[in-house]
């Protein structure tokens, strides 16, 4: 048997080089905010994601597996994708069925399309190479919903409508979803190749598994039954295996785009040092054009985006009061934020749930240049219609 397993010397300059980069990491955190302080935070912004943030996402997915069993019991995956397989190859190489995908996470968060990706009746329609990319795709709708209803419920101190921008916003969001898509399909189409399908389209006894579907044995009301039970399950099995992603990465992610409290730090949840609105704020010479920003305080929104966009929402009502932004920053905050939806803490798992854990930073690259392409499309498609 071929041995895949790669080794180092046990003492090398990489042990050596990571150990100094841990100690300045955690010295830079701990000597703004005090090393009692910085561990209090670290810990207690964990256990908090882990009980508001990883259940809430394993209840959705419970329910989203549910709901893609029993549409994959009952012929429904088949129908959306015969029906939608025109539109969705050109635009983004994947098959009508994914169309679900889209659906579940606009209504819902992230991870809603990786319950869906775990069903079998789901997977049919796909090639290996098209399974990574579901991950780019998720993301660029999640949370839509909720975003969009946010964006059109505020209040401008103009008396101006953010119907129109928040749609606009979600245009954008479409457009970065495509590009990411794309370019990470360039990606996975060079680590499996175009021709692999993730199940066999013929089952044992030699039954073409694309036009025809197994169903579960039964009743029509058993088989109801046990679908969604099943597909409850597999939602749980998700849930969990998401939990090491969200909670660490989120975790950094949180401690390096929050500040203190208004009492300064004082170890709760959610502190943290802003690095990344920091770097966000440097590159604004370059991001306030492209966005169409009228002050640069807005490129916090984007870049908090990055880890959490529930956060991110929440400095929109801040900004409006101050007067910082209008219809253009809402049409691109509705864009960017949907589009990036907290991809930073979410990717990692997800890609891990999908067993494409060496495509990870693919992921990311790609959906890094989408999220960016949504509000860019979304800022001058504002400036084209408004």
């Amino acid at each position: 048997m071929e041995n895949n397993k790669k080794y180092k010397k046990a003492i090398s300059l990489e042990g050596a080089i990571f150990s100094l980069l841990f100690i300045l990491f955690f010295y830079f955190l701990g000597s703004k905010m005090g090393v009692v302080n910085m561990f209090n935070t670290l810990m207690k912004t964990a256990h908090d994601l882990l009980l508001n943030t990883v259940f809430f996402i394993m209840g959705i997915a419970v329910l989203a597996g549910a709901i893609a069993s029993l549409f994959s019991e009952f012929g429904v995956v088949s129908v959306v994708n015969k029906i939608l397989s025109p539109l969705m190859k050109p635009l983004y190489d994947l098959p009508g069925a994914a169309t679900l995908g889209i659906v579940t996470t606009y209504l819902s968060d992230n991870p809603a399309i990786i319950t869906l990706a775990q069903d079998k009746g789901f997977k049919r329609y796909f090639k290996k190479y098209q399974i990574p990319a579901l991950t780019n795709l998720g993301t660029a709708f999640g949370m839509g919903l909720i975003v969009t209803t946010f964006m059109i419920a505020q209040k401008s101190p103009v008396g101006e409508s953010f119907i129109g921008p928040a749609l606009i916003g979600n245009l954008g969001a479409m457009v970065g979803s495509i590009v990411s898509v794309r370019i990470m399909l360039h990606f996975t189409k060079k680590e499996f190749g175009t021709e692999a399908m993730v199940l066999e389209t013929k089952s044992d006894d030699g039954v073409d598994l694309i036009n025809y579907r197994e169903i579960r044995e039964g009743s029509v009301g058993g088989r109801f039954l046990e679908a969604m039970l099943e597909g409850g399950k597999s939602g749980v099995d998700m849930g969990i295996a998401i939990i090491p992603g969200v909670v660490i990465i989120c975790t950094l992610v949180l401690m390096l785009t929050k500040g203190p409290s208004a009492a300064g730090y004082t170890g709760a949840a959610y502190e943290g040092v802003p690095v990344l609105p920091w770097i966000g704020d440097k590159l604004g010479f370059i991001l306030n054009p492209l966005l169409g920003f009228k002050n640069s305080q807005a490129i916090a929104f984007p870049v908090t985006a990055l880890g959490a966009v529930g956060a991110a929402i929440g400095l929109v009502p801040e900004f409006l009061k101050n007067n910082l932004i209008g219809g253009n920053e809402i049409a691109v905050f509705t864009a960017m934020g949907m589009c990036w939806s907290g991809y930073l803490s979410t990717h990692v798992a997800m890609m891990d749930s999908l067993d494409c854990r060496q495509l990870t930073g693919k992921a990311i690259l790609s959906h890094t240049v989408g999220g960016l392409c949504a509000g860019i499309v979304a800022h001058f498609l504002y400036v084209i219609i408004f």
